[in-house]
């Protein structure tokens, strides 16, 4: 059986041309967006369906896509709220010290002091760098830049991440 990761969700169509809104959950827009890709199109109760990538463009917080043979929104309305995936097998080669978000979310953050913090539960990519959401218990949520002064070591066989706290980047009263 194929496994699948999520890439983002449809959310609206767009116009009357076929175009659907996409909130994407994907590291790699440009890549899986290209005219060209396969995505397959998962709606509960409902068959897979795979769609072609035929058109794509950026439009606010939104990734505009438009699919082969479905020119209008008729063809596509059906398709709202559907999640779209890529196999697991289409999977782009990362260089050292790149990981796709399902192999950060979930791991346990440590500090150099080997205290537990918590586990990431989300990453937000609002510039620069990457943000780490890391849940903590019975205390409000940490946010953690990806770089390389915080983090230290990830370690995706373990399940581990191992950060060193810059002064004031958590605040412990919380």
């Amino acid at each position: 059986m194929t496994e699948y990761l999520n890439v983002g969700k449809i959310v609206n169509t767009q116009g009357i041309k076929g175009e659907v809104r996409v909130i994407s959950t994907t590291d790699f827009p440009e890549e899986r967006y290209k005219k060209g890709s396969i995505l397959t199109l998962f709606q509960e109760g409902k068959a897979p369906v795979e769609l072609t990538v035929k058109n794509h463009r950026k439009h606010k917080n939104f990734d505009l896509l438009s699919f082969e043979n479905h020119p209008s929104i008729n063809d596509v309305e059906k398709y709202r709220d559907g999640i779209l995936r890529v196999s697991k097998e289409d999977l782009v080669e990362l260089t050292e010290n790149e990981y796709y978000y399902h192999e950060i979310i979930g791991l346990k953050v440590i500090d150099e002091n080997e205290k537990e913090l918590g586990k990431i539960k989300e990453i937000l990519s609002p510039g620069a760098n990457d943000v780490w959401v890391i849940q903590r218990p019975k205390k409000k949520d940490a946010l953690i830049p990806y770089i390389d002064s915080v983090v230290q070591e990830v370690d995706v066989e373990n399940g581990l991440v191992r950060v060193t706290l810059l002064e004031g980047l958590i605040d412990d009263e919380d």
